[in-house]
């Protein structure tokens, strides 16, 4: 399967129109049983061309050493970058998409500088004051939402690993909370822990 190749062409349409501030946006554990959902926003300087960053792409695409390498290179270019997080206990109280759009303020108001436009990958954020724009399969599109993929992705992976240690049995290293074989006979074995989201199916 040929996967396309994320470009620049949405932002330098933006630039062309005067915004200097482009927030690519992602998120990464949306379908996990266990932990956050975490959304990072990247916004890339006007001078980004091909050449900027050519190993960045849909994180679901890259390996994990990939994703950890071009993660530094990103945040080295990147004007400006955050992450925000939703936890199970929310995700459970608000629902999942809700759950989102919170980490989605949540890294917004961490960025600076702050942003004049939204790139998103299919999400939209409702009652805010940006203009944005949702894209389908956006992070295979747009090159700064392709950035934030990545850098939700290494983000969320490391704090899953983090918990490892306050939960050990479940293998949260190794499956970052998402419903593996080995995750599932855990849960049989353990029970949920204070991380799991109680309102997602987690045995079957």
């Amino acid at each position: 399967m040929t996967h396309r190749k994320p470009d620049l062409a949405y932002e330098r349409a933006l630039w062309a129109g005067g915004y200097r501030a482009i927030a690519g946006v992602d998120e990464a554990g949306r379908g996990a049983l266990a932990g956050p959902v975490a959304v990072a926003a990247v916004i890339l300087p006007v001078e980004c061309d091909a050449a900027c960053l050519p190993g960045v792409r849909d994180s679901k695409q890259m390996s994990a050493a990939q994703r950890a390498c071009w993660a530094e290179r990103i945040e080295a270019v990147a004007v400006g970058w955050a992450v925000g997080y939703a936890s199970a206990a929310e995700i459970d109280r608000w629902g999942i998409v809700p759950a989102i759009h919170q980490a989605l303020r949540r890294a917004l108001a961490a960025l600076w500088p702050q942003p004049d436009f939204l790139l998103l990958d299919y999400l939209r954020l409702p009652d805010e004051p940006w203009p944005q724009a949702a894209l389908v399969r956006g992070d295979q599109r747009a090159l700064s939402i392709a950035a934030a993929s990545v850098l939700a992705k290494t983000h969320r992976d490391a704090l899953m690993a983090g918990l490892e240690t306050r939960y050990p049995g479940y293998g949260f290293g190794q499956h970052k909370g998402y419903g593996t074989r080995g995750h599932r006979q855990a849960l049989r074995r353990l029970g949920p822990s204070a991380v799991h989201r109680r309102s997602f199916r987690l045995l079957g």
